[in-house]
C-alpha cells in the first residue's frame, strides 16, 4: 500500500518531469498551471523529512528548486514591468496575483519582529530584494512608516525594475534606496542596521546558505535581530530549508514559526549575540508544522496567532535546559 509520503513524491516527481522539459519558464498558461499544481501539492501539512529521501529524490529537488526559483524571478520581472508602466506603480501592487500573499507574510514578519526588538527598527536592509521588492515596499508602507531600507541584490537589471516601482512615490524614493551587490561583498555596511532580512532563494542549497548566514554572522552588529525564510515540510520541494537548530551559528534563536495556509515561508528570528549562544536548546518533540522555539530563561507558555487564522504559533520557553 502506497502511504501520504510515497505519493507526495509521486506527484512532485510526476510534476517536475513536465516542468523541466518547458522551453521557457517565462509566465504563460502551461508555466503558470504546472507551478500552481505543483503549490497546491505542496502546501497540506506533512510530516516529510527531506533529509530522509533517497539520493535520486534529493538530485530531484535540488534541481526543481532552482527550477521554481527560476520561474518565480521570471514572474517577478514579469509583473515589475508591467507595473513600472505605471505613472505611480504603488498604486497598483495587487496587479501582482501573490500580493495579498505578501501583505499576510508582512504582517506575520512585522509582528515577530515587534515581539523581539525593543524598538521598531530605524535601518533594515533586505538581502535578495529582486525585481519585485514586494516584502520591503509593503513593510515601509504599512509596519515601518519612519523607517530606512537598503534593498540588495546581485543582478542590476532586477534592480532597475525594483527601482522603478518606487520612483514616483515621494515617501518611499526618500527612504528606501536599492544597491548591487552580491551579499559577500558587503561588510562593514551591515553593522548600521538593526535588522536584516534574509530572503528564501539567497543560497539555493545548504553550503551556499551556511556561507551566507557565516557572512552576515561576522559583520552584523551584536544585538540585531535576523529575519530568515526557510520552509517546512513537503514545502521543502519548493524552497531550500534552513535548520534552525544547526545552522545559525552565532545567533539566538528566537521565534520559528511554520504557517500553514497559503503563506509559503517558514519564518524564523534571530539575535546576533556577542558570543555563540548554543540553539539546539530546543524541545524536539513539540508538534511539528506549528512550532516556534525561544531558548531563553522563561516559564510561561504562549499561543500566538498573528495571522488570525488557521495557522497558529507555539513558543516553548525552555527553562534552564542544557544541551
Amino acid at each position: 500500500m502506497v502511504n501520504q509520503e510515497e505519493m507526495l513524491i509521486q506527484t512532485v516527481t510526476e510534476i517536475y518531469a513536465k516542468i523541466s522539459v518547458l522551453p521557457c519558464l517565462k509566465p504563460s498558461m502551461e508555466v503558470n498551471e504546472l507551478f500552481t499544481e505543483l503549490v497546491l501539492a505542496c502546501i497540506p501539512p506533512s510530516s516529510i523529512d527531506v533529509n530522509k529521501l533517497s539520493d535520486e529524490v534529493q538530485g530531484m529537488r535540488s534541481k526543481l528548486i532552482e527550477l521554481c526559483g527560476e520561474a518565480e524571478g521570471l514572474l517577478e520581472s514579469h509583473y515589475s514591468a508591467i507595473l513600472g508602466a505605471f505613472e505611480n506603480p504603488i498604486e497598483h501592487l495587487s496587479i501582482f496575483p501573490y500580493y495579498q500573499n505578501y501583505i499576510k507574510l508582512s504582517l506575520l514578519e512585522y509582528t515577530m519582529l515587534a515581539r523581539h526588538a525593543a524598538t521598531l527598527p530605524s535601518r533594515v536592509a533586505f538581502i535578495g530584494s529582486g525585481p519585485l521588492p514586494m516584502t520591503s515596499i509593503v513593510l515601509a508602507m504599512r509596519h515601518l512608516p519612519a523607517t530606512r531600507f537598503v534593498n540588495y541584490d546581485m543582478d542590476s537589471d532586477a534592480n532597475e525594475l525594483g527601482k522603478r516601482l518606487i520612483a514616483g512615490d515621494g515617501d518611499l524614493s526618500a527612504r528606501m534606496i536599492t544597491r548591487t551587490a552580491n551579499v559577500l561583498s558587503v561588510t562593514d555596511e551591515l553593522r548600521e542596521f538593526d535588522v536584516v532580512f534574509l530572503a528564501a532563494l539567497v543560497g539555493m542549497d545548504r553550503e551556499e546558505k551556511a556561507r551566507v548566514l557565516e557572512h552576515i554572522q561576522n559583520y552584523m552588529a551584536p544585538g540585531a535581530l535576523l529575519m530568515l525564510r526557510s520552509v517546512h515540510g513537503a514545502r521543502s520541494f519548493l524552497y531550500p530549508v534552513i535548520d534552525a537548530c544547526r545552522d545559525l551559528h552565532g545567533f539566538e534563536l528566537l521565534s520559528v514559526y511554520h504557517p500553514m495556509d497559503e503563506v509559503i515561508n517558514t519564518v524564523i528570528v534571530a539575535r546576533k549575540v556577542t558570543a555563540a549562544v548554543p540553539v539546539n536548546l530546543v524541545d524536539q518533540s513539540a508538534p511539528s508544522g506549528t512550532v516556534a522555539m525561544l531558548p531563553c530563561k522563561c516559564s510561561e507558555f504562549q499561543i500566538f496567532n498573528p495571522l488570525g487564522h488557521g495557522s497558529m504559533l507555539e513558543e516553548l520557553a525552555l527553562e534552564g535546559q542544557q544541551s
